[in-house]
C-alpha cells in the first residue's frame, strides 16, 4: 500500500491544505488543527458538528504562510472568507472579522484553554452511537429535537491540542470505493471525512482490522488505535460537495464496529492512529504493516 494523499486543517473546521509532503510530529501532522475559533459568550470550541450554529465554517479555507516547523512558533495562517476575501490570522482585526462574517463574537486561538469543550448534534440517522452515551452525554436539543452533546476536546490526543479524539486519522482508498458500491448515488469523497492520509488498499472497509498493529507511513511509524467513529459533518455542504445524508446513512447501515475503548458499537469509517515514531511522509510513500500487538 502507499499514502496517496496527505491532507492538513490549519484552523479546526474550516477546509484545508492538500499537501505533497508533511512532517509527522509527537502529536500528528505540524500545523494540523493548530488553530480553532472559541465562542467568545460560551467557551466552547467551535466545531461544524454544531451545523446550526458553525456550518458556514466550512465555507472558510485555511493553509499556512509559510510550512510550520516541529517545535517552533506557528506561522500566521491565511483565511479566505466565504466572499473571497483573504485574512491573516495574525491580522491586527481578525477577530471581528470573523465575529462579522459568522454572526457570532468568536476569537481565533493556538491552543485550546483548560477544560475545552466541543459539542456535537446527534442527526436522525439510525445506528450512529450507542444510545446510552448520548443520553449520559446530551446537554440541550434543537429545535428539530435533535440531541446535542457535550465533550472534552482531545479525549484521547494531546492535552491543549484541538483534535476532537487522536492526532491522526488515515482513511482507505478501499474504504471509499466500497461505500461508492453501496451506494452509487451518494457523493462519497475523501474531503468529508477530513483524512490527513488517504492510502491503497485492499477490499472492503479495509482499516476495521488495524486497531492494535502498527505501521509506517514513509519516515513515521504509527499505531492504530480504534475506528473512526463518523458524524453529522461529513453530510454537510462542503466546497463543491453537496450536503447528502446518504453519506452517513450508508456507513451506519453497512460498518458498525464495536470499540472498547469508548464502549459500544459505532457507524465507521477509516481509523484512528498515534505517533509512535516522527517522521517525513510524502505522497507516494509506502504504508507498511510492522507488527501485530
Amino acid at each position: 500500500m502507499t499514502v496517496t494523499a496527505i491532507h492538513r486543517y490549519p484552523v479546526k473546521s474550516m477546509l484545508g491544505e492538500s499537501l505533497t509532503r508533511c512532517t509527522v510530529g509527537p502529536t500528528g501532522v505540524v500545523g494540523d488543527r493548530a488553530y480553532a475559533l472559541i465562542d467568545s459568550e460560551t467557551g466552547v470550541v467551535a466545531s461544524a458538528k454544531v451545523p446550526r450554529r458553525w456550518a458556514d465554517l466550512l465555507a472558510f479555507s485555511a493553509r499556512f504562510v509559510t510550512e510550520p516547523e516541529a517545535g517552533a512558533a506557528l506561522p500566521p495562517v491565511e483565511i479566505t472568507f466565504p466572499d473571497g476575501s483573504v485574512h491573516r490570522s495574525d491580522d491586527a482585526d481578525i477577530d471581528d472579522a470573523l465575529s462579522s462574517a459568522l454572526g457570532r463574537p468568536v476569537h481565533l486561538a493556538a491552543e485550546a484553554p483548560e477544560g475545552a469543550y466541543f459539542e456535537e448534534l446527534w442527526p436522525d440517522v439510525e445506528g450512529l452511537a450507542p444510545q446510552q452515551l448520548i443520553d449520559d452525554t446530551t446537554i440541550r436539543h434543537e429545535e428539530t429535537g435533535e440531541v446535542i452533546s457535550k465533550f472534552d476536546i482531545s479525549a484521547f490526543g494531546a492535552k491543549g491540542t484541538f483534535f476532537d479524539l487522536s492526532p491522526l486519522h488515515v482513511l482507505s482508498e478501499a474504504t471509499l470505493d466500497h461505500l461508492r458500491e453501496l451506494a452509487p448515488d451518494a457523493t462519497f469523497d475523501a474531503r468529508r471525512y477530513r483524512p490527513n492520509f488517504v492510502v491503497s488498499g485492499d477490499a472492503g472497509f479495509a482499516e476495521n482490522d488495524w486497531p492494535g498493529r502498527s505501521a509506517t507511513l514513509g519516515g513515521a511509524t504509527v499505531t492504530f488505535s480504534f475506528a473512526t467513529m463518523r458524524c453529522v459533518m461529513t453530510t454537510l455542504e462542503q466546497g463543491d460537495l453537496p450536503r447528502d445524508v446518504d453519506t452517513l446513512r450508508t456507513i451506519a447501515k453497512h460498518n458498525r464496529i464495536e470499540i472498547p475503548q469508548i464502549g459500544g458499537v459505532w457507524a465507521c469509517a477509516g481509523v484512528y492512529a498515534d505517533v509512535t515514531e516522527p517522521g517525513e511522509v510524502s505522497v507516494g510513500d509506502p504504508h507498511t504493516e510492522v507488527s501485530t500487538s
